[in-house]
């Protein structure tokens, strides 16, 4: 049987690495899907915007890995209380309005 990936955080316990595969898959398919296009639109060659967006999506890769797998709590930890978990929806709600008005400014 093939071992699945495992991740741990910072006190070396395990952490799901589901949510942090699938927002590093979405912030990929994101970055490359619009970042040479928006590259192109401001004026910068194809290999320029490619390497904006591949540095983009490191970023965004780093960030995920950061609070997804290093400040995570263990699998068995149980569930977040839901003033945080509201909380996090809510900043996560309004980043991702922020970023979908990045996305318009060319367009302007």
């Amino acid at each position: 049987m093939v071992d699945p990936v495992r991740l741990h955080n910072r006190r070396g316990e395990p952490v799901d690495p589901i949510p942090f595969l699938v927002t590093t898959g979405l912030a990929f398919a994101l970055v490359f899907s619009f970042g040479p296009l928006y590259g192109l639109a401001y004026g910068l060659s194809l290999s320029v915007a490619l390497a904006l967006s591949a540095l983009g999506f490191g970023a965004a890769a780093w960030v995920a890995y950061r609070q997804l797998v290093r400040s995570a709590p263990p699998v068995d930890a149980g569930p977040l209380p839901s003033g945080p978990r509201f909380e996090r929806l809510l900043y996560a709600g309004v980043g991702l309005g922020l970023a979908f008005l990045a996305l318009t400014l060319p367009l302007l």
